[in-house]
Order: C-alpha cells, then structure tokens, then sequence
C-alpha cells in the first residue's frame, strides 16, 4: 500500500474513533503540515466518507481552523452479536454511532448454525433495507461467543452449544446476500478492543477483559494489540485452571476451569436458583445479594471469590493497566469487589498488581456488539477510497 493511501486511513481513523477534529489537530497528530491535512480531507470529503465545518466556538484570533468529522449519516456497517441467549443486530455509523438496532432471544438448542444464520440474516437484511436512501454499508462484523478461525470466520469450537467446526462466516454471508463479507471475532476478543478504543480501557494499551455470559471469556491487549496466539485462539482465560482438586466440571470436559467454578452454573446452583438460567437470572441474583438475601449473599462472594483467583493469576501473568469486567460479570463486580480484591492482594505480586485498575465495562452489555462493528470497519479504515467504491458497487 502507498504512503498516501496509507495516510488517508490514519486520517480518517482518527475521526472515526476521537470524533470531530480539527485540521490543526489532526496535522498534529499525524506530524504533517495543513497542506497535506487539506488534501487528505479533500479526498475522503469527495468520496462521502468525512465532512467539514466551521467550529462551533472559534478560539483564539485568525481563521478559525475547520473541524473534519465522520459521514456518520452516510456510512455503516452490520454489527452482529450471537450471546448464548440472544441475537443482536445493529447499524452502526461511522465513528461508531448505534444508529437502528434488532435483538431477539437465542433458544439454548445445541449446534443451531441454520437457525442462528437465519435470525441473523432477518435482522441484517431488515436493518440494511431501512438505511437511507444514498447510504452505503461499508462492511459485516459479526461476534460469536466461540472460539474463531481467522480468516473465514469458522467457529471451531463452542462449548456452551456443542458448535464444532461450524461454517458461521461464510453461512451467514450467503444469507445475508448483499455482497459483502463478514468479519467474525470470538466476543470477549473484540469486547477487549472495543473497550481500549470506546470504553473503560480508553488509554490503557495493556488491558485485560472478561466477559461473563455462560461462562467466562477473556481478551487481552499487550500494547494495544490482542493476543491471539499461534493459531488466533489465545485468551481462553475461562479455562484456565483454578481449582484442579474436586474442582466443578466444565463443559469443556476439564474439572475446575475458571468459568466452572464463577460461571452462570455455578453461581445459580450455589444460590439455589439451579433450575434457572440466562443472564436475566444471574442478574437477579446479584440483585438480591446487594439487598441483602444471605443465599445470594453467600453465592455472589464465593463466585468472586474465584474470580478474584482467576484475575490474580492474570495479573501475575501480563502485568495490565486495566482489568474490565464485562457482560454478567460487570453487575457481579459491583458486589463481590471486595473478594475480588481479596484474592488479588494474597495472590498478586506487589509491582505487579499496584497500577492495575479494576473498572466494570464503559460499553455495558454493547460492548461486544461495538467490538464487531469496529471489527466491519476494519477494511475501511485500511484503504478508505478503494474499500468505498468496492462497498458502494456492492
């Protein structure tokens, strides 16, 4: 790629993810001159991607400086998020605006590809023919809560619905049908970089996410960069091993797994709720113990008790500079702080643990969703101006 499409895309990242700038601010950032910046605006200004426009509140003597900000009106993506108990859809604007948005529930059923491409498709097709007319969807990002091939977006395994080796990606880019490919991501992975880029972790390149739904999953940024690991499979901290003797068994078929012992399962057996299930009843449960009920009490501090050895280990392991806790596991945090904290100040190093921030999620429950919308993005952001012409012929 040339130096000049190359800048193009730092150009237009910058108002993607920071918002409006001006050109003085954004010569800055990118150390060139405001002739470059004018030419650069100039061109992604003509192919739709950006505008320009005087600031609302000039500063200072001389002409003003113009503010370049994203065509969130013009281009988008289809954002996907596949959680264990439901099914999320949503175009999402450039600079990462929630512009319309679908969910339905997700019947726990086993290997469902056929019904889960099928709702998704619905939701995608109903969300692109609502756009306004002249908009152009710029790309597909999807999240699965599994553990994903790059490349093709094949859902290897994913232990809470028995998926193996199920064709996700490309099944869902057929049923869509609009010419598009779809980017796939495992949930906490995009959860982590959707964090570091829009929510608690703006700032902190080293970070580590979990996100609890089922079970427990994990994304972890070094540097700003996930972990991926040889094959793209890294960060399965949910199966990590915390308790190997008489530890709970996992449906991975380990015993002790983090996610077997402060999971959705363990968490409901514990307060005696074992004949429920789904998010709404862990949330319950943490609801209770926060008003007090000692079952839910007693539950809701055991789970953070393992949790806290989970995040210890963590802590020892990739010395973050945050640790942001995610879907269920973000209410949970709220009340088992204190056995989080716990365990992490017995089972932590020192210098390790004393600039680590222990932050819930700055997304709430979208924070996966916004993690594959970025994810459709990325094209995009790589090659502005041949990306564009590629979608809008589409």
């Amino acid at each position: 790629m040339s130096k000049h499409r190359a800048s193009l895309g730092t150009l237009l990242r910058h108002v993607h993810v920071s918002g409006p700038l001006s050109r003085a601010a954004l010569a800055g950032r990118m150390g060139v001159n405001r002739s470059t910046i004018l030419a650069l605006t100039s061109e992604l200004a003509a192919a739709g991607l950006v505008g320009e426009e005087n600031p609302a509140t000039p500063a200072g003597a001389g002409r003003p400086s113009l503010v370049v900000r994203p065509a969130t009106d013009r281009v988008f993506v289809l954002a996907f998020d596949v959680a264990v108990d439901r099914l999320v859809a949503a175009r999402v604007g450039l600079g990462g605006t929630v512009l319309d948005r679908r969910e339905t529930t997700r019947p726990r059923t086993g290997a469902d590809l056929d019904t889960v491409v099928g709702g998704l498709a619905a939701l995608g097709r109903d969300l692109h023919d609502a756009a306004p007319p002249g908009t152009v969807c710029a790309g597909v990002g999807a999240s699965y809560c599994g553990m994903i091939r790059p490349g093709d977006g094949m859902v290897r395994y994913g232990p809470e619905l028995g998926w193996v080796d199920q064709a996700f990606g490309t099944e869902l880019e057929a049923a869509l049908g609009i010419g598009l490919p779809v980017a796939v991501g495992n949930e906490a992975h995009l959860g982590a970089q959707a964090e570091f880029v829009r929510g608690a972790g703006i700032g902190s390149p080293d970070l580590i996410y979990l996100h609890g739904d089922v079970g427990v999953g994990g994304g972890i940024l070094v540097g700003g960069a996930l972990l991926g690991g040889e094959s793209g499979y890294g960060c399965e901290v949910g199966h990590m091993l915390v308790n190997p003797h008489g530890g709970r068994e996992c449906l991975c078929g380990s015993l002790g797994c983090l996610e077997a012992e402060a999971g959705e399962y363990a968490l409901l057996e514990a307060a005696g709720r074992g004949g429920e299930s789904g998010r709404a009843a862990v949330r319950s449960v943490v609801r209770a113990a926060a008003a007090g009920d000692p079952a839910a009490a007693s539950a809701v501090a055991g789970t953070g008790d393992w949790l806290g050895i989970g995040v210890a280990s963590l802590i020892n392991l990739f010395n973050p500079g945050v640790v942001v806790f995610g879907g269920t596991l973000r209410e949970l945090y709220a009340v088992a702080a204190p056995q989080i904290g716990a365990r992490i100040a017995r089972h932590s190093m020192p210098v390790s643990r004393e600039r680590a921030r222990l932050l819930p999620s700055g997304l709430g429950d979208d924070a996966t969703l916004i993690g594959a919308a970025e994810k459709g993005f990325a094209a995009l952001l790589s090659d502005p101006l041949g990306h564009i012409t590629r979608a809008a012929a589409a």
